[in-house]
């Protein structure tokens, strides 16, 4: 019986790793320009690290991590977000003291969950964590480099950005005895997972998905209400930054996120397009974290967006560009076995010149008919083609594979042809 892939953890195809790579490659440029510096931590760490910054009476503390024993007798496991990593890192080998910090990181996370289209037991993220900067202006950066980043992967008409603020943990002690009176003397009608939340972590019942609950927390206390003077300041500053850089947003009094080490600011990007699975990124502020974890106290604020989800809303809204669904740019075919050595030196040439083109040779021999068949099979929208006559006389055939004239050129006038097709995706 042939083995297959873990449930939960699926193969990420050719067909659909162009995708993965627009992301990535869209998201790296973006944080470079706004001055990030990438970080890369293991994806198995000491357990404890993520009962005492996740919470240990969350869920995927209780129910959803890999944990296991190693042969030393160490609980570890695997990470099932990246954040209390980055943290760890940054504690370990001093990268706060006396300095800030702006880091990005991807890779994969994982979490024991029902696999369901855009949640997977392994999956991956992108994201931010910068280290230092208390103020709100830092939390209007990340939103506005995300911001930009569903702009330029042509998906920003399709998601919106929902903010709250969830105070200080003075704040939040306050709303949370008030919350539980409220929520005891309806505890009856709710459901089953609210009910044994009550006890343990009273404000995730803020965002239960169940339609009955929901309901009943429309007479709840609004946390907003029992902000600090410094807690309002800070979210008006969000607010406010937010509507100088022009980004829409919501104010959802009920937004809370999932992890314990929120405090302040929290948002999420959240979508209509890929149903139950609408938020495709969030984050927030976690100036508690570095010394929870035995840090100096260091202001924290981050965000991670999921990269299946996010594939899957490009994939739905058709933007991904053709030049990552396909395997070459330009595709050489040898008509004889004598022009091989030929095609061979004119693709190390090209490549040479031109590192960001993508050349194929054919292999294998075959028909004229044939070749042409795997050019456009493989995408290119050039094919370059030399036979003996071409041989000879030292020219290439230059033959547009979407539509155009084709030309015999001499090698020289092949360079200064793709040259001038170099802004216009090699197709034109």
């Amino acid at each position: 019986m042939a083995i297959q892939s873990v449930r939960g953890m699926p193969d990420i195809l050719p067909e659909q790793a162009g995708a993965w790579r627009y992301l990535e490659q869209t998201a790296q440029r973006i944080f470079n320009a706004y001055g990030l510096t990438q970080i890369r931590t293991p994806i198995v760490e000491d357990t404890a690290l993520f009962a005492r910054s996740i919470g240990d009476v969350t869920d995927i503390v209780e129910k959803e991590m890999y944990t296991f024993e190693d042969r030393s007798g160490d609980s570890l496991t695997l990470r099932p977000e990246l954040t209390a990593g980055v943290v760890r890192a940054a504690i370990e080998h001093g990268l706060l003291h006396n300095q800030t910090q702006r880091l990005w990181y991807q890779g994969p996370a994982f979490r024991y969950e029902r696999p369901q289209k855009g949640r997977y037991r392994q999956f991956h993220q992108i994201g931010v964590e910068c280290f230092g900067i208390a103020d709100a202006r830092m939390d209007v950066d990340l939103l506005e480099m995300t911001d930009q980043l569903w702009k330029t992967l042509g998906i920003r008409s399709s998601v919106t950005l929902e903010i709250n603020s969830i105070g200080s943990p003075e704040a939040r002690g306050a709303y949370r005895l008030a919350l539980v009176d409220f929520l005891a003397s309806v505890r009856d009608q709710l459901d089953a997972d609210s009910q044994a939340r009550l006890e343990r972590s009273p404000l995730r019942i803020l965002d239960s998905k169940n339609a009955s609950t929901q309901a009943l927390l429309a007479d709840a206390p609004s946390l907003i209400d029992y902000l600090t003077d410094d807690d309002r300041q800070h979210f008006e500053l969000l607010k406010e930054g937010l509507s100088e850089a022009n980004i829409d947003f919501v104010v959802n009094p009920r937004l809370v996120r999932g992890l314990d080490y929120y405090g302040r600011t929290v948002f999420e990007w959240t979508t209509q397009a890929l149903g139950a699975q609408g938020t495709i990124c969030g984050g927030g502020r976690y100036d508690g974290l570095v010394e929870h974890l035995g840090g100096r106290a260091t202001p924290g604020v981050g965000f991670a967006l999921g990269m299946e989800r996010v594939v899957l809303l490009m994939e739905a809204l058709q933007v991904i560009p053709d030049t990552y669904q396909t395997q070459a740019d330009v595709y050489l075919m040898p008509q004889h076995p004598h022009c091989e050595s030929a095609i061979r030196q004119l693709a190390r040439a090209l490549r040479t010149q031109f590192p960001e083109l993508r050349v194929m040779t054919h292999i294998g021999g075959g028909s004229l008919k044939s070749q042409l068949k795997k050019a456009d099979r493989s995408g290119a929208g050039i094919g370059l083609i030399i036979g003996e006559a071409e041989l000879d006389d030292r020219q290439v055939v230059f033959k547009p594979l979407r539509g155009g004239e084709q030309l015999t050129l001499a090698e020289v006038e092949i360079f200064n042809r793709i040259s001038e097709l170099k802004d216009t995706s090699w197709t034109t």
